[in-house]
């Protein structure tokens, strides 16, 4: 056995059993080869497997430390089943690796942290952005990305800061997104909806939409659509870029949930975006926790400046302190083997929701992506108030789709259902229940 494949057999031994416990610090590379009496190289070459393992990680002018994914506490166990909420589960989240960043964020970046950060964001994140993007077929250059406070600051500017296309009318689908419907509602953004259902959009009235009215530009998420759970086909995204090509109006593509879509052939829109229309925008919130407040966005060339001076004059830049931590998250590779294991989780809920529609609720008509949400589409004489109050006092939890609607627009009787917090186990039991509210007459008209 080579000397450099023993060292990394007894420092892997000693995470292992718990001599050196997650979130420690290791011996500095000096000490170590002091201990295994061989050169610095060899040490490294060591510490490089570990880290290719997802075992330890460096941390920059601090040392390497052991991968830590201890909760902060033991969670609390809830009778109740919870189909509503839709923020992810943090108790998953490993802080102490999070800590540590934010920690070595400070003494790294202190010339940065106590002066106003710059308008575009941390530079040195963007570099980590545009390698992480780069994972989800999205290429861009420096220039065109933005740090901003989460997607919807994104949203907020893209909405009332005039565009080349000099329009005003903003295109959504219907359902969509409830935050940014609860924005348009608030200040009277000029606002049109167009229907989203399993089988898509209809492309003949986005066309008639796009020709006769005045669409500033069409908000989408093609992927994992929120709440549907559904996603485009190639084909369909291809032919809503030739419209938007055609009467030259833009889209604005919200991936909110790229980390987690299994299909790696479902690029977004973005990618084949050859005119330079599409907007791509992305929010950490689902995968890591959304008080991050951290997110993407790429601009055409043609808008970066108007993008900027609105920025501006709102927060002048995202949390320099988030920016710091994130960046060096993604650097240090804790993000890519965090990302890995939470989706795997996810998919696992996922797998277990469709499974327990299929055999509790086939009747229905339902998405069939693998997806930490879904839907299933109820008959119009399902008095749907009714059955979350019914489903409610048995400590099943559903939210209602109102606020995922314009006011005025048509709603489709919609049942969301989101695994986000649902306990595996508990999963098919709650499907089970919400099948047999559904057999009852008392939840009809």
């Amino acid at each position: 056995m080579l000397k450099y494949e023993l060292i990394y057999s007894k420092l892997m031994n000693q995470i292992q059993t718990g001599a050196l416990q997650a979130g420690a610090k290791l011996p500095s590379i000096r000490t170590l080869s002091q201990e295994f009496s061989c050169s610095k190289s060899t040490i490294l070459k060591a510490l490089e497997k570990l880290v290719g393992q997802h075992l330890i990680y460096a941390l920059p002018k601090s040392g390497y430390y052991v991968v830590d994914n201890q909760l902060p506490y033991k969670p609390q166990v809830y009778n109740c089943i919870d189909f509503a909420t839709s923020s992810p589960n943090w108790h998953s989240f490993p802080y102490k690796d999070f800590q540590h960043c934010i920690n070595k964020a400070i003494d790294t970046y202190q010339a940065d942290l106590f002066r106003y950060g710059t308008p575009k964001g941390l530079p040195s994140l963007i570099i980590e952005v545009k390698k992480l993007l780069e994972t989800y077929q999205i290429f861009t250059k420096e220039d065109n990305i933005f740090i901003t406070s989460g997607v919807q600051q994104s949203l907020s500017l893209l909405s009332v800061m005039p565009f080349p296309n000099n329009r005003t009318t903003i295109l959504v689908e219907q359902p969509s997104y409830h935050l940014y419907m609860d924005y348009l509602k608030t200040y009277k953004i000029p606002v049109m909806g167009i229907k989203r259902t399993l089988d898509g959009i209809d492309l003949e009235e986005l066309e008639i939409m796009f020709k006769k009215h005045d669409i500033k530009f069409f908000y989408t998420m093609p992927r994992l659509h929120n709440p549907l759970g559904t996603s485009f086909s190639k084909k369909e995204k291809d032919d809503i870029r030739k419209l938007a090509y055609k009467y030259n109006v833009y889209i604005v593509e919200d991936d909110y949930l790229a980390d987690f879509d299994l299909n790696t052939k479902n690029d977004p829109l973005f990618t084949d975006d050859a005119e330079e229309q599409v907007i791509y925008l992305k929010s950490f919130s689902k995968i890591m926790f959304p008080g991050l407040r951290i997110g993407i966005a790429i601009l055409p060339n043609t808008l970066i400046d108007i993008f900027q001076k609105h920025k501006n004059t709102t927060d002048i830049d995202s949390s320099m302190i988030s920016q710091a931590a994130l960046e060096l998250y993604l650097k240090s590779g804790m993000f890519e083997r965090y990302q890995k294991k939470v989706s795997e989780a996810y998919t696992i809920r996922a797998k277990m929701l469709q499974q327990s529609i299929k055999t509790y609720l086939p009747q229905y008509k339902a998405s069939t992506e693998i997806c930490m949400h879904s839907h299933i589409v109820l008959p119009r004489e399902v008095n749907t108030n009714m059955l979350i109050q019914h489903l409610t006092q048995q400590d099943i939890y559903l939210d209602t789709i109102d606020r995922n609607y314009l006011d005025g627009f048509y709603r489709e009787r919609i049942l969301k259902l989101n695994v986000s917090n649902v306990d595996d186990k508990k999963i098919e039991l709650g499907i089970k229940e919400i099948a047999h509210s559904l057999s009852s007459p008392n939840n009809y008209f």
